[in-house]
């Protein structure tokens, strides 16, 4: 695995047009919602703002689930700053290697398949957790929750490609 060459690293990440590039730009993109949904989510849950605008949908009132012990209860934190650090850490996976890393890298694509994968079952037991204890959803958790459902989408063609690469070079 020979490492590119920052510039040739840089000129692909911003300018390649190839599948593989464009896929990592949707699910940077995607990373980018979740983060921004936390963002918003932890404005409130450190006093920045008094109420969280709602989906006029039943069953969705984020000032309430955000509010609730629910959104305290891990570490004495809340929990709209692990949601950034979580997508965050989904990014830079994103957008580490460059354009062939199916075959140069397999490792990384099958890393980021399996933290979008993990990212998708924990957003589905959290949601189950939002109801639980609140009887209604924060509709900023579920956007992020429809982001990492995508994202493991748009994450499967390239972990193949660097399956396939394993396996030939097994």
């Amino acid at each position: 695995m020979k490492a590119l060459h920052p510039a040739q690293l840089s000129r692909q990440l911003r300018t390649d047009t190839s599948p593989e590039l464009k896929r990592r730009r949707w699910l940077l993109g995607l990373q980018l919602v979740g983060i921004a949904a936390g963002s918003i989510v932890s404005l409130f849950q450190m006093g920045l703002v008094r109420r969280l605008p709602d989906l006029p949908l039943p069953r969705f009132d984020a000032t309430r689930v955000d509010a609730s012990e629910y959104g305290y209860k891990y570490f004495q934190v809340p929990d709209a700053l692990f949601m950034i650090a979580n997508y965050a850490a989904t990014a830079i996976l994103v957008g580490a290697g460059g354009r062939d890393r199916a075959r140069s890298q397999p490792l990384l694509p099958l890393a980021l398949t399996g933290k979008v994968l993990a990212d998708v079952l924990t957003n589905l037991f959290l949601a189950k957790q939002e109801w639980r204890y609140n009887r209604a959803f924060c509709g900023y958790c579920q956007s992020a929750s429809l982001a990492s459902l995508a994202s493991l989408a748009l994450s499967l063609p390239e972990a193949r490609q660097a399956l396939r690469q394993l396996r030939a070079g097994a």
